[in-house]
């Protein structure tokens, strides 16, 4: 935790579980990954922290922006920042919300199926489209699988049609997963990328976007690469791939990468106990849980590092549990957790790497728990 956080959490006086952002780890960590992945451009993910300190910060650093909803689009635009600047990359849209996004000037949109091409031919006339692609995740703690992207031969036919359709900018999309450790995962989606580029490029339709979503990993308990080399590494392969021989922008859409390091969750110890069933591991629960901001915890994908007051001391294994009435609300019970064994209730802990899907995930009042607050400090 940085020194500035500590001070602040030191000063706060919180009475319940609260996640602070440090902006200027934010504004540091865009100039490096900006830099590292030049000459493509950053597209912040807003959804992965939507505060507008954050959106402000990045706007007057030079970022363009990653918007799923109308909602994203209007929070935007609320904030000065120009519907050129703003990619609709949510790949399933309701025709109004499309219609609404074009009459406020935005002119980038995705779309992965021929229903969404039809909505886009009649709302969104002579924008950018761009197709996403199908990809496995291997490698990423939160795979984006399945729910988007189409094969590459429907990639292929509906950049066809969409041509045919009076589209004359076109591009291809992928994301190879949140929390994306694996190098080699970048290799094999872009080679299937300049493929299809060849494909197209052979019978006249030429690409003019690339746009390489996300995945860029932060810091959580497994190891995880240094995040400005693995940028500059994906940096290099797409240059491998794309430049003077496949003229094309560039564009990422970074969110976890850019803003969860920045984030640190003050939380509460509520109770210290066992089960008396055999199980050695102590039970303990936090003020904080599945439904107040730590849903990434489900099937125990991304695992937190935890500092707490008694960091040193001997230490055993626990299972960490929430505080709602919902038998769901356990966060690690898999995962080998060691915590010391001098904790108590009402110790302060510290929930590292929490900047990103934390308090946007948060539930509005499940069992009356308020939604996980959260300063720009």
């Amino acid at each position: 935790m940085s020194p500035h956080l500590a001070a602040w959490f030191a000063g706060a006086g919180l009475d319940r579980a609260h996640l602070a952002i440090d902006l200027a780890a934010v504004g540091a960590r865009y100039r490096a990954l900006s830099a590292a992945l030049s000459p493509t451009h950053i597209h912040y993910a807003v959804k992965a922290n939507p505060e507008a300190p954050v959106l402000r910060l990045l706007a007057e650093a030079g970022a363009n922006f990653d918007v799923a909803s109308r909602g994203e689009i209007d929070m935007c635009l609320a904030l000065g920042i120009a519907a050129d600047r703003l990619s609709f990359g949510n790949t399933v849209k309701k025709r109004a919300d499309i219609a609404h996004a074009y009459a406020k000037g935005v002119r980038l949109f995705a779309f992965d199926s021929a229903g969404e091409l039809d909505k886009l031919a009649d709302a969104a006339p002579g924008a950018l489209i761009y197709c996403r692609l199908l990809t496995d995740g291997a490698g990423a703690d939160w795979p984006l699988s399945r729910k988007f992207g189409c094969a590459d031969a429907m990639a292929e036919d509906l950049l066809r049609a969409a041509h045919g359709r009076g589209f004359t900018d076109l591009g291809i999309s992928f994301h190879v997963g949140s929390q994306q450790t694996r190098l080699a995962a970048w290799d094999a989606v872009l080679d299937r990328v300049a493929a299809l580029y060849d494909r197209l490029a052979a019978d006249g339709i030429h690409l003019s976007l690339v746009n390489i979503g996300g995945g860029f990993p932060a810091r959580y308990r497994g190891p995880a690469p240094d995040p400005i080399r693995y940028a500059e590494a994906v940096a290099a392969a797409v240059a491998a791939r794309f430049g003077s021989a496949r003229p094309v922008a560039v564009i990422a859409e970074p969110g976890r990468g850019l803003v969860a390091d920045a984030g640190v969750i003050e939380a509460e110890v509520m109770l210290v106990a066992e089960k008396g069933d055999g199980d050695p591991r102590r039970w303990v629960t936090l003020d904080i849980g599945k439904f107040t901001g730590l849903a990434e915890t489900m099937d125990e994908a991304i695992k937190y590092r935890i500092l707490t007051p008694h960091d040193g001391g001997p230490t055993g294994p626990v299972v960490l549990s929430g505080p709602t009435c919902d038998s769901a609300d356990v966060l690690y019970e898999q995962t080998d957790i060691r915590l010391p064994l001098a904790l108590r209730e009402g110790d302060r802990v510290y929930i590292l790497g929490c900047g990103a899907y934390t308090q946007t995930y948060s539930s509005v009042g499940f069992n009356g728990f308020d939604p996980l607050g959260c300063s720009c400090v």
